[in-house]
């Protein structure tokens, strides 16, 4: 595969952090109910007149939001909030004629890789699926049954946005992770890049794993943020480390029965995982506190002389920047709780999620060895 292939995937990978971090912000100054329908083509555009603003402020004002929470909003605010919306969009759109595009570019001129086309097909399909689950997400919201529900806020479903989230996270990661390959192979196949830079020694196989886990450790804790989020569990118990008068709040309140009613049964008590405000946020502080003390450890061990000898440089260098990213997220993390979950240090904390996960992808792919088409080529 060409290397102007991984450099297109970085460009990528690079506009898909940008999508996470403008959706964040979507999410947190409620915009992204403020435009009411999915129109992939004709929807490129805002509105060109204050005829067709006032056509879009109709539409807003027969959704639950506006009729709950949003009665008093005028045109002006109004758009505020659908520019954000319309900007995590049309992000969305580039990105499809960005990778697409391209993608056809590359299949047809012979400069992807057998396998890199398949992997690449897969990505688009993706880029696709992401596009379908926004709107899916969005139309939760729009669920006019929600108005008959004493007390209840119109939000989207948090099943669909951490399922939103959790596809950008993927996306992100393949990207990525495809880019790196391609790129330290050329490195390696042009001589630029010693063998001992992949991490040749067997011994390292433990610690290639142990990176694996911490990895996938990180996106888990993300798609909890998703559900905290959604259910804007960050809104209560703004106090740390504590929660009330200890540290895990009362079980009868993590496992409340009145988030256990399903549809034929009362005892779905599993619900609170993914319902209960007070649950979504604990399990959220759980696996942040696992993933700071296992990212830690990983950086730690790699100070050991053994491991000091056998590491190449740059995933040093990469365990580092994890040690830090991770230490500043748990900053950001405590913050955003005690002050209430400001939008901008709460979209900060998301990017950093993106950061974290960024520098272990590196890890992951400094530990791999070369192709056997790369060594071949350096022979």
């Amino acid at each position: 595969t060409s290397r102007v292939v991984g450099f297109w995937l970085l460009g990528c990978s690079a506009l898909v952090f940008a999508i996470v971090v403008v959706g964040g912000i979507t999410r947190l100054t409620e915009s992204g109910l403020s435009i009411t329908e999915w129109k992939p083509v004709t929807g490129v555009w805002w509105p060109a007149s204050e005829a067709e603003w006032m056509e879009e402020f109709t539409k807003y004002k027969q959704s639950p939001e506006f009729k709950m929470l949003n009665s008093s909003i005028d045109i002006e605010n109004f758009k505020r909030i659908y520019y954000m919306e319309w900007l995590h969009r049309i992000l969305g759109r580039v990105l499809g004629v960005a990778f697409i595009l391209p993608a056809i570019y590359f299949t047809a001129r012979g400069k992807l890789a057998r396998k890199d086309i398949w992997r690449v097909g897969g990505l688009s399909l993706l880029i696709g699926f992401q596009g379908f689950l926004g709107w899916y997400m969005v139309k939760s919201g729009l669920d006019e049954s929600i108005t008959q529900v004493p007390g209840a806020v119109p939000r989207v479903s948090q099943y669909r946005l951490a399922a939103h989230l959790g596809a950008a996270f993927t996306l992100y990661a393949g990207m990525f992770a495809m880019a790196l390959r391609i790129l330290r192979d050329h490195k390696f196949a042009r001589g630029t890049l010693d063998l001992k830079s992949f991490a040749g020694t067997s011994g390292l196989a433990p610690f290639r794993r142990y990176a694996g886990i911490v990895t996938g450790l990180v996106f888990i804790t993300a798609l909890s943020g998703a559900f905290v989020a959604g259910l804007d569990a960050g809104l209560i118990y703004n106090e740390f480390p504590y929660m009330g008068e200890n540290i895990v709040p009362p079980v009868n309140e993590l496992l409340s029965s009145d988030y256990a009613k399903g549809v034929n049964s009362d005892n779905q008590y599993w619900r609170n995982i993914f319902e209960n405000p007070t649950t979504v946020q604990f399990d959220h502080r759980l696996l942040a506190t696992l993933t700071y003390v296992a990212t830690t450890s990983l950086a730690l061990a790699s100070l050991h002389p053994n491991a000091r000898r056998i590491l190449p440089t740059s995933t040093k260098r990469l365990l580092m920047g994890a040690l830090v990213a991770v230490n500043a997220q748990v900053v950001l993390g405590i913050s955003t709780l005690l002050m209430l979950v400001p939008v901008h240090l709460a979209a900060t904390h998301q990017a950093g999620s993106v950061i974290l996960l960024t520098t272990l992808l590196g890890v992951l792919s400094s530990l791999r060895k070369p192709s056997q088409l790369a060594q071949l080529v350096r022979r």
